[in-house]
């Protein structure tokens, strides 16, 4: 099959090196020269605009974005909107709101264009482990995409299936990354208190290997923590600012709307919120609060 690539950061161009790999024809486009001149320098075909890249395809085209959230993904699928034709295909496999997507697939079926919604994980490993994609939309669409979603997973029948209508994709990799959350918090909150434990001069790196091997707490998660502190035991560096893209916020204010109670996943999002904050004010007034009411000691600057 051959298709465009819209988005070649890191993981879209892994992405297109798989399904090359695979056998099918990627031609590649991005807003950044960079981007694209590094691509070209893994092998592929690449194009300087979005025109070209629809122009340089075969009709029926079939056109897959990995382009960050919000407004960047916006633009682009705006963009195509006007410039494809009856029976073209898109598949979205960033992270959008699954809000957006359903409104983008109601635009995009109205002009006869098919439209997909493609959640997907795998990171930087994809390119070697394969892709985990939870895809939504009509299922004759996904069917006749049915190769690429084959090579891009980590086998042909593992990893990847159709979640539901419009919108499921990405709804169900949204809750993926919720989860993600609290799996890393309890994870990093546990090898705090090993560290903080000095009495016993815990090799951490060690424990988090012993882990990995029978434990009922081994994952791909661990393994991952496992190499970052066989690397940098001490976490030399490393500020303590955990960023958000999104999903985590999308998922506490979903399970809102739904009355359900998640406080792992939503003290997880406020943990990463706290870690912003370099000069806490609220930190601060609790520390004065003890001092009025039971004349604590307050530290100095």
């Amino acid at each position: 099959m051959k298709l465009g690539m819209i988005g070649l950061g890191r993981m879209g161009a892994n992405m297109a090196q798989r399904l090359l790999k695979g056998g099918h024809d990627v031609i590649g486009f991005d807003p950044d020269s960079a981007a694209r001149r590094d691509s070209v320098g893994q092998g592929m075909v690449t194009v300087d605009s979005l025109t070209a890249l629809i122009n340089a395809l075969p009709a029926p085209r079939t056109l897959w974005l990995m382009v960050p959230s919000g407004k960047p993904t916006e633009t682009t699928l705006s963009t195509l909107l006007t410039l494809l034709s009856d029976e073209d295909t898109v598949v979205d496999g960033g992270n959008s709101n699954y809000k957006d997507t359903l409104r983008r697939a109601e635009e995009f079926t109205k002009k006869k264009i098919h439209y997909i919604d493609c959640g997907t994980s795998g990171g930087i490993w994809g390119l070697t482990e394969g892709y985990s994609m939870m895809i939504g939309g009509d299922k004759q669409a996904i069917e006749s995409m049915r190769p690429v979603f084959e090579t891009l997973a980590p086998a042909p029948d593992k990893g990847w299936g159709q979640v539901g209508n419009y919108g499921a994709g990405h709804f169900s990799k949204m809750i993926h990354n919720g989860i993600e959350y609290g799996l890393m918090q309890a994870y990093a909150e546990g090898f705090s208190i090993l560290q903080h434990k000095t009495e016993f001069a815990f090799d951490l790196h060690q424990v988090a290997n012993i882990w990995r091997h029978g434990s009922v707490v081994r994952s791909w998660l661990l393994d991952l923590t496992a190499a970052a502190l066989a690397d940098n035991p001490s976490m030399t560096g490393i500020a303590p600012y955990v960023e958000d893209s999104g999903e985590g916020r999308w998922t506490v204010l979903e399970a809102l709307d739904l009355d359900i109670s998640t406080p792992v996943i939503t003290l997880s999002l406020l943990e990463r919120l706290r870690s912003r904050e370099a000069d806490s004010f609220s930190a601060k007034l609790l520390a004065a609060m003890r001092q009025q009411f039971g004349g604590h000691t307050v530290k100095p600057e």
